[in-house]
């Protein structure tokens, strides 16, 4: 159950995705002076090093972030949308260097985002993880602004929805380790509409040949559908899923190729947004000609 630790994918083009939309919809919410309360489900360690042995072991953040922020993929006269470029604005903040040594997870980014009347809840099952994100969050000395809770986001998030300012938005990402955590998020997501029909939800997920995975966003669509909320459903590829074979036989899996952002009750801003976005995504990450996005909306 806790094999999986997402120091070993870091900034990779799943990163890239769910934080570029993680970030435009933060920055469209905090434009009200009324305080946001965000809620994290699954926010892993907070905070990774892409020079450490977790990340390099991968590499997978060359084909993501460092791969957007070369000097190659920016070329003096190519347009760079806006939310791919907020987006690699704020990886820099935490590289004033250069560079991209540190890269922040979705706790660091949405707290660099913050204003001190909001308040952010991050929940962490995995026990190496759940030490390393709280010891990570005490060096910002945010007080109680930032809640770090052991706890099953599944299972406890939803006692804080509706917050007292009734402005939320819940980021829900797990790492799918285990097939039933696909249906943990439609019963989370079911249970928090019901609770608080009006906030904002956000579900990371991957995009692999199991009928699970090819299931989710359907049935995600199906709720928000029955709810009468708007929702919008982001996807970005980058290579193929198929098991290639090398000259010796042996038969390779082609790691994650794909995955998508789906959101119920976006920010009426974000279709446009990432229609601008996601071909360039696509674009510069493609790691063969099978790379390609797809985004759909519904009322």
């Amino acid at each position: 159950m806790f094999s999986y630790r997402h120091a070993f994918h870091a900034g990779n083009h799943a990163d890239v995705l769910k934080h570029t939309v993680l970030i435009a919809v933060l920055d469209h919410l905090l434009e009200k002076e009324t305080a946001l309360t965000v809620v994290d489900t699954h926010a892993g360690a907070g905070l990774y090093r892409l020079d450490g042995d977790y990340a390099g072991t991968s590499g997978e953040a060359a084909e993501g972030v460092l791969r957007l922020l070369s000097p190659e993929a920016q070329p003096d006269a190519a347009p760079v949308a806006e939310a791919l470029a907020r987006y690699l604005a704020v990886v820099r903040d935490f590289n004033p260097k250069g560079g991209a040594r540190i890269y922040p997870g979705s706790p660091f980014i949405t707290h660099h985002l913050l204003r001190e009347q909001d308040k952010l809840k991050l929940f962490e099952l995995h026990p190496t993880d759940a030490r390393t994100l709280a010891a990570n969050i005490a060096q910002l000395e945010a007080g109680r602004q930032i809640a770090v809770l052991r706890d099953d986001g599944f299972g406890s998030a939803t006692k804080f929805l509706p917050p007292p300012s009734r402005r939320a938005l819940v980021l829900c990402d797990p790492s799918y380790e285990i097939k039933s955590d696909y249906a943990r998020v439609l019963d989370f997501i079911g249970a928090a509409l019901k609770r608080f029909a009006t906030g904002s939800y956000a579900v990371w997920h991957p995009i692999i040949p199991r009928p699970e995975a090819h299931d989710l966003p359907r049935r995600l669509k199906t709720l928000a559908t029955k709810a009468g909320k708007p929702w919008l459903h982001a996807t970005l590829t980058v290579k193929s899923s198929k098991i290639v074979t090398d000259a010796a036989g042996a038969q390779h899996r082609p790691g994650l190729p794909a995955s998508g952002m789906f959101l119920i009750n976006p920010p009426y801003t974000l279709k446009a947004q990432l229609e601008a976005a996601l071909p360039l995504m696509a674009q510069r990450l493609a790691q063969d000609r099978h790379a390609s996005f797809s985004l759909d909306a519904g009322a």
